[in-house]
């Protein structure tokens, strides 16, 4: 009877000290993880695309024509493409504008914002906008320039993803400076 007597004090005092012990410190949650995204540092390469047009592109892209002036430029890593239109101007420009902007406006549905910057470079004769579509839609980047006599080029930017603004946004800002590369490197013939 005095070693159950004895084993059953064990047991009450081993009980008593782990709970002294386990009652420390009140639990700390713990913070939030990020996905962190890094992508390469990129260098172009000039395209003479043998097209009434040529620009430069990053270097991992891969680029399609067609024989009508139009091209896609696909991302492989990102699975996006840039679908590049080309429209020769015949005493239509306003006409074409107007598509090219309605396009960029039937995203007002699903946008949260859409914003215009505007582009222009006198000496190459490049005037134009690039739209940033915010929120989940289709085609989250769009562009459109012109040297208002004789070329329309206009491109929008593609996933081949459910439309996730939150989640694909590092790789529209990340292409967003590919297009405005291009831009500033396009020049007409």
């Amino acid at each position: 009877m005095l070693k159950v007597t004895k084993m059953k004090h064990l047991l009450i005092f081993a009980c008593i000290g782990l709970l002294l012990f386990s009652c420390g410190n009140d639990p700390i949650p713990k913070p939030k993880s990020y996905l962190k995204l890094e992508y390469p540092v990129n260098s172009y390469k000039k395209m003479d695309l043998q097209k009434a047009y040529s620009f430069e592109v990053s270097k991992y892209t891969q680029v399609n024509t067609r024989d009508n002036g139009w091209a896609k430029i696909e991302y492989p890593e990102l699975k996006a493409t840039i679908h590049i239109t080309y429209r020769p101007v015949d005493n239509n420009l306003n006409e074409i504008l107007k598509e090219v902007e309605k396009l960029t406006f039937e995203h007002t549905i699903k946008a949260d914002a859409i914003n215009s910057v505007p582009y222009e470079n006198f000496k190459k004769k490049v005037y134009g906008k690039l739209y940033n579509v915010e929120g989940d839609v289709a085609t989250n980047l769009q562009f459109r320039v012109t040297d208002s006599v004789n070329h329309v080029l206009s491109g929008a930017l593609y996933f081949y993803v459910k439309p996730n603004y939150d989640s694909i946004l590092p790789a529209i800002n990340y292409i967003e400076k590919d297009i405005k590369h291009l831009v500033e490197t396009l020049e007409w013939k």
